[in-house]
């Protein structure tokens, strides 16, 4: 039998949204909780380097797989009825990695994404679990000695694999809505929007960790929409009214803003349905205890908007970690790409007939998507003058 705690569909349940808050553009919807757990919670560790080197197999000093980004903070999860560490952060005295010096910059050195540090301690990087799964599509490249690919794809494959992503400290206006919006009482999470585009979602177990966490929102990266849809202008209040006629006392008030309420938060989930509710594939990535720390991708069709996260999910069904990443339209092709040759068994002919082009089209889509490097110089040259042939 299946995990019942590894993802199909992202779902909501145990969830509330409220009312969003809008600056200029962007559009944060809090995320509340009623039932707020107290044996899973969250702390922040701060490395402030200017990157990080993570080693996923092996030693750091040894030749293998390694991901390199800047990561400006982890998390501490600490789990089970121990929770004082995790709520005054005595344990962020203990410093994970070493530190080097690289010219002016310093950087710092990493074991894995996700570490145990105590018998119910982790620390993780928040969504570097998730980056680094997407990364390693299909990372191997051809496991067959096609004729039409290059050495280096048939002994290295992807190597390096490299994508760009933009940090929230670049978005004035999110520095401006995290520092003018207060935070509800129970909130643990924001979905953020920007022109009414789904960007991401951060969700914790509890209010308090969230209150501390808050900030981090503006460390972390986001897609290249966080810059865009700046000339649309304003995001537009979504306003709701009360029905007056239906109300006639204390409670038919109370009853019409439960209502109200209800329907923000309908809204809010039908404006991020290209996330909740849709089917996603999800690997496992660790167990702690009732706890499943877990990173998954939506279906990466191009026609259709896709993320990728990572997710911890109690063994009751409750969603109490979530941190996605919106992929842009480029990184969903690449890896749309990838998968269909993955599919077709690296065969330049089928992949083609897969997609329903010629083998030209599909060679010169993998140089546009910047995959050039995979074959060989004169199946590039040859596509690229039938196609101006073609013309």
């Amino acid at each position: 039998m299946g995990d019942a705690r590894l993802l199909k569909k992202l779902e909501l349940s145990g969830l509330r949204l409220a009312p969003s808050q809008v600056w200029g553009g962007l559009r944060l919807v809090p995320v509340l909780r009623d039932s707020p757990r107290e044996d899973l919670r969250f702390a922040r560790r701060t490395y402030d380097d200017a990157l990080s080197v993570v080693t996923l197999s092996g030693e750091l000093t040894v030749t293998g797989l390694k991901y390199v980004s800047y990561i400006p903070h982890g998390l501490v999860m600490t789990w089970g009825p121990r929770q004082s560490d995790a709520i005054y952060g005595t344990q962020l005295q203990v410093r994970d990695g070493k530190r080097v010096k690289v010219g002016p910059f310093s950087v710092r050195l990493l074991h894995r994404m996700v570490r145990r540090e105590d018998k119910q301690q982790l620390r993780m990087l928040p969504l570097h679990v998730a980056m680094e799964g997407f990364l390693a599509l299909q990372f191997g490249g051809p496991d067959v000695a096609w004729a039409e690919y290059s050495r280096e794809a048939l002994s290295q494959g992807l190597d390096p694999r490299i994508e760009t992503s933009v940090p929230g400290w670049a978005s004035s206006a999110l520095d401006g809505a995290l520092r003018t919006f207060e935070l509800h009482e129970r909130q643990v999470g924001m979905l953020l929007f920007n022109a009414d585009v789904l960007l991401s979602a951060f969700i914790v177990a509890h209010p308090e960790d969230y209150r501390a966490l808050h900030r981090t929102l503006l460390e972390d990266f986001y897609g290249e929409l966080l810059l865009q849809y700046g000339f649309l202008g304003d995001a537009p209040e979504l306003g709701l009214s009360l029905d007056d006629k239906r109300i006639a006392s204390l409670e038919d008030l109370r009853t019409e803003v439960t209502r109200m309420r209800r329907d923000w938060a309908d809204f809010h989930a039908f404006m991020a349905g290209g996330l909740f509710g849709v089917e996603v594939a999800s690997e496992r990535v660790y167990d702690a205890g009732p706890f499943l720390l877990q990173r998954f991708r939506t279906g990466l069709v191009p026609s259709q908007e896709n993320h990728v996260g990572e997710a911890i999910v109690h063994e009751d069904g409750t969603l109490d970690y979530l941190k996605t990443y919106r992929l842009s339209a480029a990184q969903t092709r690449r890896a749309y790409l990838l998968q269909q040759l993955a599919l077709s068994g690296w065969k330049l002919d089928a992949t083609a007939e897969r997609l329903g082009a010629t083998r030209d089209d599909l060679v010169l889509r993998l140089r546009n998507a910047g995959f050039g490097y995979l074959l060989k110089e004169h199946v590039l040259e040859a596509a690229t003058r039938r196609q101006a042939r073609g013309r």
